[in-house]
């Protein structure tokens, strides 16, 4: 037998390995837990949020001044919006609220990554702006599913799991009429973009452009690096703007061009 025919025969024997590797593969990629994380969430809502009295809305991509936000959940009720940005993480989370990263520690190795509360914030900011509504009627949900464990005080916003369903029911108050949650709803499905695939992937290069950026710009005053960051309060509450990322020893700023 040649060598030739040696490899197909092990290849016919040992194919099956082929889609095993590819599904594990597949299965580890960050998209794939993004989207059983807010497959998840979805699903819990189905299940504990009933539909006649929390209107729920998907995967919602607005138009920003620098592109693109795209939001996980809004469940519009009369109890308020809440806006539910999705994390799929296992292990520890180490975070607070005023940090501007959090640590994931899995398996003695540890991950940064955005403060979920600041990446919602923008998408509050977003919703706000476009609907024209009170910020006191709209709420931020984070939620963390897959097998994850928080190793830092969290507020009460920041959930595990289907904790989320405690927190939204919790705001028992109504503060919006049955015509204002219509009209809500409305605004939204003419607002956003259609969902596709083509909408994601220019989301996706959105936010590469505005990292790249990033990634270059230095300050004029020290050449520390410049980040964005989002304005709180005062007129230009919700904006973003380039901040030194030396602050409080460095105050430069700089506007973001749009």
């Amino acid at each position: 037998m040649d060598y030739f025919s040696q490899i197909i025969g092990g290849f016919a024997v040992y194919w099956w390995l082929v889609p095993v590797v590819l599904i594990i593969s597949f299965s580890q990629s960050p998209w794939f837990k993004g989207l059983l994380g807010e497959f998840l969430v979805k699903l819990t809502a189905k299940l504990r949020l009933p539909a006649n009295t929390y209107h729920r809305v998907h995967n919602v991509t607005l138009p920003a001044a620098d592109g693109t936000t795209q939001i996980d959940h809004i469940f519009v009720s009369r109890y308020g919006i809440f806006v539910v940005e999705t994390k799929y993480m296992k292990g520890w989370v180490f975070g607070g609220e005023k940090q501007s990263q959090w640590t994931q520690k899995l398996y003695r190795k540890s991950y940064k990554f955005q403060n979920p509360l600041r990446q919602n914030y923008k998408h509050l900011k977003a919703l706000e702006s476009a609907l024209g509504l009170s910020p006191d009627v709209i709420h931020s949900v984070i939620v963390f599913a897959g097998d994850s464990t928080f190793k830092s005080p969290m507020p009460a916003n920041v959930t595990c799991g289907g904790g989320y369903i405690t927190y939204i029911k919790s705001f028992t108050k109504p503060v919006l009429s049955e015509a204002s949650i219509h009209n809500i709803l409305s605004k939204i499905g003419s607002l956003r973009l259609k969902s596709s695939w083509k909408t994601d992937y220019q989301h996706v290069q959105n936010l590469r452009a505005r990292y790249d950026s990033a990634a270059n710009r230095q300050c004029p005053k020290c050449g520390g690096s410049m980040v964005l960051r989002i304005a709180k309060r005062g007129a230009t509450a919700g904006n973003e703007f380039w901040g030194c990322s030396a602050y409080p020893k460095c105050k430069t700023v700089q506007n973001v061009t749009k």
